[in-house]
C-alpha cells in the first residue's frame, strides 16, 4: 500500500472510533510523515472537537535539556520518534512518553532540527535523521546506526557539492522527502560568499549512495544558466531549499522552494534572473528531470526566501476539481499553482519595481506580484501605518520614514549609507512552520507583520583591518552589526562572549552554526582563528600577515563589493515594531476562491494585550473535527481554535514556549496531541524581538508535551 493510501485507510479507521462504531476495536493513526501526508498539517481524526476540547488535560510529560527545538515528531505503530535540543533522537512510548531508547549521533552541533523522516514499514523500517552535515539511517527497533547505509550508518552532505567537502558547508536543517527508496534532499548554506551551492540531491535509502543531482545555480548548457554569469555554477552559491520539500507519491513529483542566491543584499557578481533560487521547482522524483520551476522573486536583494515547505492541497475553480499546491516567502505573498503544469490558478502580474542605485547592481526590472490571495502580511507602508502607540514613538517613526530609501514601497534596492524597508520582514509572513490546508481546501498560516531596515556599505570600507575583523565585516557584521551588539536574542551580542563560552566553543559555533546562525565549516582554519581571536581580544593572533584588502586593483575572491549593515527589525526606541498592530495575524484563506474567511490577532509582544499580535514561529495543525492546533507564541501558550470562525476555544500555558508544529495521533483508541517546548535565557526584549529563544518569565523548562482527553 502506498503512502497515500495508508494515510486515507488511517483517516476510515480514525472516523470508526471518533463515532464509536460498535464492536470495532480500539485502533491507533500514525503521524508518520513530517509535516502530514501532503505536507498540509492535516489530521483526520475527530476525537477532540469543539464539544469536548476544554476537558484536554495533560497526558504526559517527557522532559530534555534546555535549548531551542524546531521539530515535528514522528508517530509510528505508537511509538513517538523525535530530536533533542543537543541533537540526539529518542523514541518514547506513545501512550506514557516512558523513554525506549536514545541515539546520539555523536555531532558536534547547534543547527536547527525539526524533524526527520522514515521509510517501509514493520520490521523493514528505518529512520532518516538528519544532525547537522550528516544523514543518519536508525533502526527504530534498537535506536542504533544502520551500519550498511553510508559509511557506519552515516552520510555527508557536504560531498558530492562542489570540490572536496571540507571545501563546503551545507547542513539538514528541515528533513528531505522519501519517496519509495529515495530521501531526497537540500540543505542550508552560508549566506555570505564563500558559499556552497545549493544542489537537490537523492540518496538510495538503503545504502546512501547518490542517485541524482539537480543544479540549482545552473552548469553550462543547462536550462536557466544564460540567467546567471558565465561559469557561475563554479564560484556562486545558496539557491538551496533550506526549508524542505514535499511529495506526489501518486504522480512521482517532488517539489521545493528555495532560497536565495549569496550574498543576500547585493548581486553584483551574479548579474541575472538568477533562475531557481527564489523558486518553487517540480522534479521528476525518480530521476531529478525538471517539471517545471516558478520563480517568485527575480534576482533577490532582500533574502525573501521562500522559507517554509509547500503544501498540496484539491481546490475547485470554474467547476474543476484541481491538485494544487499553495506555497509562500518572506514576501508573504501567497503563491498557488497547479501542480501538474505549475500554471497560476490566479493571475500573477509582472510588476514593474524601481532600479538599483548601488554601482555594478541591476536588479530586476519587474517582479510578479499575485492578485489572490492579498498578501497575508504588509507589503509596503506609507505614514499613516505608522506606530501611534506613544507620541514618542509615533515621532520617532515619522522621522525615521521620512529619512528612507524608497519610503515604505514593496521591492526597493537597498541604497548605500541609508536605510530600506524590507516587506514582509526578515522574520515575517510565514515561517519555517508552515502552513496547513484541511480537505475543504482552506489553507490557514499564522504570519508575523512587521517590517525589516538595512543598507549597504562598500565592503572596501571594512576591509583595513587584520583577518580576524575583516572577516567578522564580511561574514558576521550583517547579522551581529558592526558595533557586535547585536539584535538579543534574535542575533546576540558578541561583545562579552569570553565571559560565556572558550575559545575551542567559539570556534565551533563558528564552523559548525547555531539556531539562525548557519556554519562556515568552509572558511579556512587560520581565517576562523583569527576570527576568534578578534572577537576575544580585538587583535589577529600574533605574527598573522595583514591581508591584502585587494587582488591585483580587485577585491578578494571571496568578499563582494558590497555587503548589509545587518538584519534589522524596524523597531522604535523601546523595542517595539515601527507599524500598527497587529504584529501577528492567524489566517484561514479559501484556496478555491483566494479570499479570507477570517483573519486574527495572533502572538502577544511583551505584555501587550492580544489584539497587538506578535512574532510566532511554529505551525499548526488541522484537524478532521474543525480544530485548529498551535503553540507558536512567545508567551508559551497551547491554542486550539476554531478552524471555520477563528475562535480561541482553549488554551494553556506550557513552561516554555513551543517553536515547533504538533504532531497529532491515536492509541489504542485515545487521541494525542503532541508538541515540543523549548527555552533558553534570553535578554528582556525577548518577547517583541523575536520568540525563536524566548522564554515564558521565570520558567524555561523544555519537553515534549502530549495532551489529551480524560481516559
Amino acid at each position: 500500500m502506498n503512502r497515500r493510501l495508508k494515510f486515507l485507510a488511517g483517516a476510515a479507521s480514525a472516523a470508526c472510533v471518533a463515532v464509536g462504531v460498535a464492536g470495532s476495536a480500539p485502533v491507533s493513526v500514525d503521524w508518520r510523515y513530517n509535516g502530514g501526508s501532503l505536507g498540509d498539517h492535516y489530521s483526520p481524526l475527530t476525537q477532540i472537537d469543539a464539544t469536548n476540547v476544554g476537558q484536554l488535560k495533560q497526558a504526559w510529560r517527557f522532559d530534555y535539556e534546555a535549548g531551542g527545538l524546531q521539530a515535528q515528531p514522528l508517530v509510528v505503530d505508537g511509538v513517538l520518534y523525535g530530536p533533542t535540543p543537543d541533537g540526539k533522537l529518542v523514541a518514547l512510548d506513545g501512550a506514557t512518553g516512558a523513554l525506549k531508547w536514545t541515539f546520539d549521533p555523536g555531532v558536534e552541533g547547534g543547527q536547527p532540527i525539526r524533524g526527520l523522516e522514515s521509510h517501509g514499514m514493520g520490521g523493514n523500517m528505518r529512520l532518516l535523521f538528519g544532525s547537522q552535515n550528516f544523514l543518519f539511517a536508525v533502526d527504530p527497533r534498537t535506536g542504533k546506526a544502520i551500519a550498511s547505509f553510508g559509511q557506519g550508518g552515516r552520510i555527508n552532505i557536504s560531498e558530492n557539492l562542489r570540490g572536496p567537502a571540507e571545501g563546503n558547508a551545507m547542513f539538514i536543517t528541515s528533513p528531505g522527502s522519501v519517496y519509495r527508496d529515495v530521501y531526497i534532499a537540500s540543505g542550508r548554506v552560508s549566506e555570505s560568499t564563500p558559499s556552497s551551492p545549493g544542489d537537490i540531491r537523492a540518496f538510495d535509502v538503503r545504502t546512501g549512495r547518490l542517485r541524482w543531482t539537480f543544479h540549482t545555480i545552473p552548469h553550462p548548457g543547462e536550462p536557466g544558466a544564460e540567467t546567471w554569469p558565465k561559469n557561475a555554477h563554479l564560484s556562486q552559491g545558496g539557491a538551496n531549499g533550506w526549508a524542505g520539500s514535499v511529495v506526489d507519491t501518486r504522480r512521482g513529483i517532488v517539489y521545493f522552494g528555495t532560497g536565495s542566491a549569496a550574498d543576500d543584499f547585493y548581486g553584483g557578481e551574479r548579474l541575472g534572473d538568477n533562475r531557481f533560487a527564489n523558486s518553487l521547482i517540480a522534479l521528476n522524483a525518480n530521476t531529478g528531470k525538471l517539471i517545471w520551476d516558478f520563480q517568485a522573486v527575480r534576482h533577490d536583494l532582500w533574502d525573501l526566501d521562500f522559507n517554509a515547505p509547500p503544501v498540496l492541497l484539491t481546490v475547485n475553480r470554474q467547476g474543476k476539481r484541481i491538485d494544487a499546491i499553495a506555497a509562500s516567502n518572506k514576501t508573504s505573498y501567497l503563491y498557488i499553482l497547479d501542480r501538474v503544469t505549475g500554471e497560476p490558478l490566479f493571475p500573477i502580474v509582472d510588476t514593474p519595481v524601481s532600479p538599483s542605485k548601488v554601482p555594478g547592481e541591476t536588479a530586476a526590472a519587474t517582479q510578479p506580484v499575485p492578485t489572490l490571495p492579498k498578501p497575508m502580511s504588509r507589503v509596503s507602508i506609507t505614514v499613516n501605518d505608522l506606530t501611534d502607540r506613544t507620541t514618542q514613538a509615533s515621532i520617532w517613526a515619522r522621522q525615521v520614514f521620512a529619512a528612507l530609501n524608497g519610503g515604505g514601497k514593496s521591492f526597493e534596492p537597498m541604497a548605500i549609507g541609508k536605510d530600506t524597508l524590507v516587506f514582509a520582514g526578515f522574520t515575517g509572513g510565514v515561517g519555517w512552520g508552515g502552513m496547513a490546508a484541511d480537505r475543504r481546501g482552506v489553507l490557514y498560516a499564522n504570519v508575523t507583520d512587521r517590517p525589516g531596515i538595512s543598507s549597504i556599505v562598500e565592503s572596501k570600507s571594512l576591509l583595513t583591518a587584520g583577518l580576524g575583523e575583516r572577516t567578522y565585516n564580511t561574514q558576521c557584521a550583517a547579522c551581529h552589526g558592526g558595533d557586535r551588539k547585536g539584535i538579543p536574542p534574535l542575533f546576540p551580542g558578541l561583545t562579552d562572549l569570553t565571559s560565556r563560552l572558550s575559545t575551542e566553543a567559539i570556534a565551533a559555533v563558528i564552523k559548525n552554526g547555531r539556531g539562525r546562525m548557519p556554519g562556515f565549516g568552509n572558511l579556512p582554519a587560520a581565517t576562523i582563528n583569527n576570527l576568534v581571536a578578534f572577537l576575544t581580544t580585538g587583535a589577529d593572533l600574533p605574527g598573522t600577515p595583514q591581508p591584502a584588502v585587494s587582488l591585483q586593483g580587485r577585491l578578494a575572491p571571496s568578499v563582494t563589493q558590497y555587503t548589509s549593515t545587518g538584519n534589522r527589525n524596524f523597531l522604535d526606541p523601546d523595542g517595539y515594531p515601527g507599524v500598527k498592530p497587529p504584529w501577528g495575524k492567524l489566517h484561514a484563506i479559501d484556496a478555491s476562491t483566494g479570499q479570507y474567511l477570517w483573519t486574527v490577532p495572533f502572538g502577544t509582544t511583551n505584555d501587550l494585550g492580544p489584539q497587538f499580535g506578535g512574532p510566532n514561529t511554529g505551525g499548526a495543525v488541522v484537524s478532521g473535527s474543525g480544530l485548529l492546533f498551535i503553540g507558536a507564541s512567545a508567551d508559551g501558550k497551547f491554542h486550539v481554535y476554531d478552524s471555520r470562525t477563528g475562535k480561541l476555544l482553549w488554551e494553556t500555558t506550557l513552561t516554555a514556549p513551543a517553536q515547533a508544529t504538533p504532531a497529532v495521533y491515536m492509541v489504542n483508541g485515545r487521541q494525542y496531541v503532541v508538541v515540543a517546548a523549548s527555552g533558553r535565557n534570553a535578554g528582556p526584549a525577548a518577547q517583541n524581538q523575536d520568540n525563536a529563544q524566548a522564554v515564558v518569565k521565570g520558567r524555561a523548562s523544555g519537553g515534549y508535551i502530549a495532551f489529551a482527553l480524560p481516559n
